[in-house]
């Protein structure tokens, strides 16, 4: 069957104002267009849909078996042009973000309150994960963009926009305060009583790589998945911790950690917000995306 969707939009008007004038004004037609229409859906299925009244029409009994159908389908069609425009009115709609504890506490918590004190219709799914596993979920689709931080191993059709930068340190409690006025070189850190973050994380790999580099191998006697645990071992003495600089600032700041001055300082790192090219970014994804600056 050659299915005319404009004939089924003209029939659910007639049928629901019973009357061929109030449906032409409604569809901004003529009433003989309005008739016509009528006539060449009738004809493509074989029989009356309406019976002519002295008020205007009313439903045969064939056009009563169809009307319910068409009824709810066109409705089911101008609610999901209503959604449609909510969401491209930022009145609605969901945006997946992909992020760590630390891109998410010290980068994009900020912007989120913003955010969602100006649009709070739209509900915001943040996936809490290390970088690797942010930008799998990038790659496959589950988020809409991730917040993440070098190193970040890049592919073609992913896009990178520099947001910040971060700082590593190793950081140590007064147990270790014979350390805190001299230097320490890099060597040393083989044997000293280290506390790093698990081994997928992209600050492990970042450190790891830096010291490589120089012919250093970490021997962690603690691997935690969480940068807030390593600060609260590094507190209680359990070794020297290795961790970004913002997770420690307040310890720093208060005296109960301390910075351990390498001989050669580990490099700043960039923290990024990366979109994927193969992915449509939504409205309401692509409204926070121009907050951050991208």
């Amino acid at each position: 069957m050659n299915l005319n969707l404009e004939y089924y939009k003209v029939f659910y008007y007639v049928g629901k104002c019973q009357s061929i004038t109030l449906a032409a004004e409604e569809l901004s037609l003529s009433q003989p267009a309005v008739s016509q229409s009528i006539r060449n859906l009738e004809d493509m299925l074989g029989t009356a849909l309406f019976v002519r009244t002295a008020k205007g029409v009313r439903l045969s009994a064939e056009g009563a078996v169809l009307y319910p159908y068409v009824a709810r389908g066109y409705e089911y069609f101008c609610q999901g042009e209503r959604k449609l425009r909510e969401q491209l009115d930022l009145e609605s709609g969901e945006i997946r973000i992909g992020a760590s504890d630390m891109t998410l506490q010290f980068y994009l918590l900020d912007y989120l309150e913003t955010f969602h004190e100006k649009y709070p219709g739209i509900k915001v799914q943040v996936t809490n994960a290390p970088t690797p596993e942010t930008l799998r979920c990038l790659w496959e689709g589950r988020i809409d963009f991730g917040v993440v931080t070098a190193p970040v191993f890049h592919k073609s059709h992913l896009k990178l926009k520099k947001v910040r930068t971060v700082r590593d340190i190793f950081v140590a409690g007064e147990k270790y305060s014979a350390y805190r006025d001299r230097r320490v070189s890099l060597k040393e850190l083989e044997e000293l009583p280290l506390i790093c973050l698990e081994g997928e994380t992209s600050s492990r790999k970042y450190v790891e790589m830096f010291l490589k580099d120089q012919q250093i191998q970490l021997h962690p006697e603690f691997e935690l998945a969480t940068s807030d645990m390593l600060v609260q071992f590094a507190r209680r003495g359990l070794g020297m911790a290795s961790v970004v600089e913002d997770f420690a600032r307040r310890e720093l700041l208060e005296g109960t950690l301390f910075e351990l001055k390498l001989e050669k300082e580990i490099p700043e790192r960039a923290m990024y917000v990366v979109t994927d090219d193969r992915i449509p970014v939504s409205a309401c994804a692509s409204r926070l995306l121009s907050i951050l600056g991208c």
